[in-house]
């Protein structure tokens, strides 16, 4: 019988925030900064396929809209929970929920965002210079670096990570 024999070593380094991410905005302009300012020195390259590949990409997301239905007693009678593709599907999304009459009634409450509940996911894909794609993970709660083998890049997130105040 044939052995597994290791080829690489991957790892995994994972940030609780002490505050979650407040709220969609914020989240997202700090998902656009780090596409747009590069933070990790990382480079474009072309794939497999011949198209340039930009050096840090949205390589997953998905935001989870909550809105609760409470009744005239303030009692929580329903809850509905929408996962969407994008941020302006979750707007969209959780307006077209909160501006439904006709759910209000079959839930017997009126429509009110739990917005402390909501979700937030971005992972990004980022490509080393040494050639070695990395993969940095946000959500409302954490930052998850996985993928990486160098711990540079560990040691590059983490110092950028440091100066951002709500990464704390």
């Amino acid at each position: 019988m044939a052995d597994f024999v290791q080829t690489t070593v991957n790892r995994t380094a994972v940030r609780d925030l002490a505050v979650p991410i407040a709220t969609v905005t914020s989240f997202n302009n700090l998902i656009e900064s780090v596409i747009e300012d590069n933070p990790f020195g990382c480079v474009g390259y072309t794939g497999s396929d011949g198209v340039p590949v930009d050096p840090v990409i949205r390589n997953r997301e998905h935001y989870t809209a909550k809105v609760n239905f409470l009744d005239g007693e303030g009692k929580r009678v329903g809850t509905v929970s929408l996962q969407s593709p994008t941020i302006a599907a979750f707007n969209a999304n959780a307006a077209a929920v909160m501006g439904n009459a006709a759910l209000a009634t079959a839930m017997g409450g009126e429509a009110v965002r739990d917005e402390p509940h909501e979700t937030y996911y971005a992972q990004l894909k980022c490509h080393d210079p040494a050639g070695e794609d990395y993969y940095v993970t946000f959500t409302r709660k954490t930052v998850r670096l996985s993928s990486y083998q160098d711990d540079a890049i560990r040691d590059a997130v983490e110092s950028w990570a440091d100066g951002i105040a709500s990464l704390e």
